[in-house]
Parts: structure tokens; C-alpha cells; sequence
């Protein structure tokens, strides 16, 4: 592709030199530039990729897009090369990517899912109405990519892990995946779309026709620096619907849920059409005569007509989610049939109120509840599984150089609503350990929890989730919550292999996961 197809689709291009080169591959990190690529210096938080100009130019970069003028990208440097100067070249970089990769969001109708909570449900549970309703479609999610299979027939689809910690991937694994969708014959994607990955740009030049909100809540505040921003943030999805590009016959569809504070925010923003849910008040779509337990059940009641619901995603607080997917399904055409059909093949999300079991006598769960928000919902819907007598045994953490408000708040939700409450670590990176957990714990004490009795403070999360389960007794429910499905931890700037679900299986057994580092080997306290 010459250099200037490749301009012609950046926003906020200032200025081009040089000639209109043969460009071979786009790349942002110079110890992975080849021959005949051009590279994107991004300005970042610990590094600046304009000082890496040079060393992208030595291994064959053949044209440089950054944010400095030209003169000072091309200062001292020992050859000519070309240079586009863009306002922000971390969207210059998505653009480009999609660009490279044939705009493959133009060929799909493209649903985008944000939210503090229930995304990656929520994204889980529109992939399967699109697949109950006869759509060949993918989706991307902090779990996994599903893709329809090759050349295949009926119901296979093959899924691509995303990652240890990912969240919405950056723009060339985003480009390539759609782009490989596009190929296989899909017409319909989901993607969950983070804040972070709004405000980095890691999806734009994706041509959203759906934007849908789960909820805004507290979170994130260490990179956003307030709710307003981070609320902000998530808006953007909306803000883009307007001025993307327009497919044929494909309307321009927000979905909103009108039980949350960032209802009114997020009306404001212009679509073809809004569609708005509620579990509590009146909205496009809504429930009635909800039945909580084993299986979730409720009558789904949306402006075409009724229809019932049968879900095994357990807890009051996945109603939502499936309202949400529904006027998701209801906004693209499908009958009322093919969403509930969708949403009763959902057996389940990896790491959301997952169930363990090796023959114990009580119910052990690993949730990815890493908000206080989440962490009540989840509490809330433990104590609705337990028996009479029984004890709801919590075990979580909050991470190190993360939102410190949340830290408290975590505390203060689980010294309320579980019955022994298990602080521990999550990803505590480059903080002291003792003290992010001493913040939990004195929130905890403060709901009328007290040390070495119903409140522990136990370092390794291995030996946390094992004492809960010698604590535990027949009727009560463990639940280990902040994990999820990730398979690491971060302490220091080291990510240490870690699972929750093979925590808690070995915890079950009377044995102990042990690949955190020695210095979370302290006892309880």
C-alpha cells in the first residue's frame, strides 16, 4: 500500500514530506519495525516513541507518523525518510490499522458493549441471540474471540484466547480479528469495549451500528481522575454512532439502560434509534414476575410482545444483562423466539459466579467482582443461594496502583453482606500488599467485623481461598471474587501465573495453589 492511501484515512493529518513510499507494514514498537514499515511514534506513559524514531529508521522503517513537527522528527537523522505529522498518533495508529486491513467493520454490523459491570455477559449473551437467530457472527470479549468456523456448517465456532489481563485489545489485534470474521463469511460482530480502550483509541475506525451501556459505576478513577471523565470515556462509543460510516439498510442503535445515572448523559448523544431497558421502572424493555434460584426465570416485555425467559446466569443482578442483550436482538429485527432461545443456551461465562465443585458439601464459586458495585451484586446474589443457617465466606482483594477509593468501599460492601470476610491480594503490582489490604480491613471493621474472627487478612490468595474452605460447612457458599478468569497476578511488575477456578479446585481438595511469591507466605492475621 503507498503511504498516501494509507494518509488519506488518518484523522487530524497536519502535514506530509517526503515521497509516497511503498509502505509494507505498520508497526508502533521499533524492536519489531521491518524493512519497508512505517512507524507510529506514540507518546506514552513511561516511554515516548519519538525517541525511538531512530532506532525504527536503523532496522528499515521507511516512514514515520508522529505528533512533533517535522523538522524536529527529522533533526540529525542520517537519511531522508517520509513523515506525517498527526494531532494524536494513537488514533492516527488505529486508523491506520483498519486502513491496512480493508475497513473489515464496514463488511459487518457491528455491535459495540461498555460498562463498568456485566460486559463481557452481556457481550456473551448477544453473541448467542445472533447464533439463535441463524447470523453467522464473532465477538470479542476480555475472555476470549469466537469466530464462525472455516468452511463450517451449523454450530461450530472456533474461539481465540485474548490475553492474561487484556481488556479491549489494541487496534492490530482488534483489526485482524474482524478482518478474519470478514473472511469466514460473518455478518455480525459484539465487541466489549472497555474506557480504556475509548480513550486510547484502541477501536476507532471500527464503524459501530449498535452502541449498548450495561452501567457506570465507580472505577477506574486512577486513569480517568473522576466519574465525570470516566463516564465521559465511556460515552465516546455513543458520541461516534452520529458520524460513522453508514451501511446499507443498517439503522444507528443505542441502548440504554434507564436504572443507571449515566442514562441521561448518554441520551443525549443522537442515534436512529434508542432503546431503552429497565429492571425497575418503565422503559422499552422490561421484566416481570422474576423468579430467582437455580435457574433465572421472568417474562421479557418489550414493544413487539412478550415472551418467557429462561436463564441459568444465577442472581437479580444478570437481569439487566439480558435485558440489555435483548434490545440489543430487539433493535436488530430478531423475533422474541430467537432471543430467548439465545439467552437459555448460555450455560455460562468463565469466572462470573462460576460454580466449583469436587463433591463438597457446600457451594464454591470464583466471580470476576473486582467493583465495589460487583461485589455487592455478587454478595447479594450468595447470600440468596445459602441455606437458612448458612454463611456467605468472601474472599477478595483490590489492586495496587488502582482507583484507591475502591479499596475501602470493597471493604465496607463485604463487611456488610458476607458473613467471614477473607481480604487478600489482587495484583497489588508495585504497592505494599499489607497496606492495600489493611485499607479493605479496616472498612470491614467498621461494618462490625472483627480480626481473627469473622475478618482475616490472609497475604497469599492460594492459603485465602483454602482457609475459606476449612471455614466452610455444609449450607454455606465460598466465593472468591476479583479473579475471575485471568490466569495472573501482577506483584511488582512481574505477572505471576495464577487461575482462581484451579485455586479454589485445589482448595476443595485440601491442597493449596503455590505460585504466588514468598512474600505473601505470611499466616492469617
Amino acid at each position: 500500500m503507498r503511504l498516501s492511501r494509507l494518509t488519506r484515512s488518518l484523522p487530524g493529518v497536519v502535514n506530509v514530506f517526503g515521497e509516497d513510499v511503498m509502505v509494507h507494514g505498520i508497526c508502533a514498537d521499533s524492536r519489531r519495525v521491518e524493512p519497508g514499515d512505517v512507524f507510529v511514534a506514540i507518546p506514552g506513559v513511561c516511554a515516548d516513541g519519538h525517541s525511538f524514531v531512530g532506532d525504527a529508521l536503523g532496522a528499515g522503517a521507511v516512514a514515520v507518523i508522529g505528533e512533533l513537527p517535522l523538522e524536529a522528527l527529522r533533526a540529525g537523522r542520517a537519511r531522508d525518510f517520509s513523515c506525517v505529522r498527526v494531532l494524536d498518533a494513537r488514533e492516527a495508529w488505529a486508523w491506520a490499522w483498519a486502513a491496512w486491513k480493508g475497513f473489515p467493520s464496514r463488511d459487518l454490523t457491528l455491535v459495540g458493549v461498555t460498562g463498568t459491570d456485566g460486559k463481557t455477559t452481556t457481550v456473551s449473551l448477544i453473541q448467542a441471540v445472533l447464533r439463535a437467530a441463524g447470523l453467522r457472527s464473532g465477538m470479542i470479549s476480555t475472555v476470549k474471540a469466537m469466530l464462525p468456523g472455516e468452511g463450517a456448517e451449523g454450530e461450530r465456532w472456533d474461539e481465540v484466547d485474548t490475553g492474561l489481563h487484556t481488556t479491549t485489545p489494541d487496534p492490530p489485534a482488534v483489526q485482524r480479528v474482524l478482518a478474519d470474521m470478514v473472511r469466514r463469511g460473518a455478518s455480525h460482530a459484539v465487541l466489549e469495549v472497555t474506557s480504556h480502550g475509548l480513550a486510547q483509541h484502541r477501536v476507532a475506525g471500527c464503524a459501530f451500528d449498535v452502541a449498548a451501556v450495561t452501567n457506570v459505576t465507580h472505577e477506574h478513577l486512577d486513569y480517568h481522575g473522576t466519574l465525570e471523565a470516566y463516564r465521559g470515556a465511556k460515552a465516546l462509543l455513543f458520541e461516534g454512532l452520529e458520524g460513522s460510516f453508514r451501511k446499507p439498510g443498517v439503522p444507528k442503535i443505542s441502548v440504554l439502560n434507564r436504572d443507571d445515572d449515566s442514562y441521561p448523559f448518554l441520551l443525549r448523544h443522537r442515534a436512529d434509534r434508542v432503546i431503552s431497558y429497565s429492571a425497575e421502572a418503565s422503559a422499552d424493555v422490561t421484566s416481570e414476575n422474576l423468579e430467582l434460584g437455580g435457574v433465572t426465570r421472568f417474562t421479557l416485555c418489550t414493544p413487539i410482545g412478550r415472551v418467557r425467559i429462561d436463564s441459568r446466569l444465577v442472581g437479580a443482578y444478570n437481569v439487566p444483562n439480558i435485558l440489555a442483550a435483548a434490545s440489543v436482538g430487539l433493535g436488530l429485527g430478531l423475533r422474541l423466539e430467537q432471543i430467548a432461545e439465545g439467552v437459555a443456551s448460555v450455560q455460562g461465562v468463565p469466572g462470573r459466579m462460576e460454580r466449583i465443585t469436587e463433591g463438597q458439601s457446600f457451594l464454591a464459586i470464583v466471580d470476576f467482582a473486582h467493583t465495589p458495585n460487583a461485589l455487592r451484586q455478587a454478595l447479594s446474589a450468595a447470600r440468596d443461594m445459602i441455606d437458612e443457617d448458612g454463611r456467605v465466606i468472601a474472599v477478595f482483594g483490590s489492586a495496587g496502583l488502582r482507583d484507591r477509593e475502591k479499596r475501602r468501599l470493597m471493604g465496607q460492601v463485604g463487611g456488610e453482606l458476607a458473613d467471614v470476610v477473607i481480604v487478600t491480594a489482587e495484583d497489588p503490582r508495585t504497592e505494599s500488599l499489607e497496606a492495600i489490604m489493611a485499607e479493605s480491613a479496616i472498612a470491614a471493621e467498621a461494618e462490625g467485623k472483627q480480626r481473627g474472627e469473622d475478618l482475616l487478612l490472609v497475604p497469599d490468595r492460594g492459603r485465602a481461598i483454602l482457609r475459606a474452605c476449612e471455614l466452610a460447612r455444609e449450607g454455606d457458599v465460598v466465593i472468591a471474587c476479583g479473579k475471575g478468569h485471568e490466569r495472573s497476578m501482577c506483584f511488582g511488575t512481574t505477572e505471576y501465573p495464577w487461575d482462581d477456578r484451579e485455586a479454589m479446585q485445589l482448595a476443595l481438595r485440601g491442597e493449596m495453589l503455590d505460585t504466588l511469591p514468598t512474600s505473601t507466605r505470611g499466616e492469617a492475621y
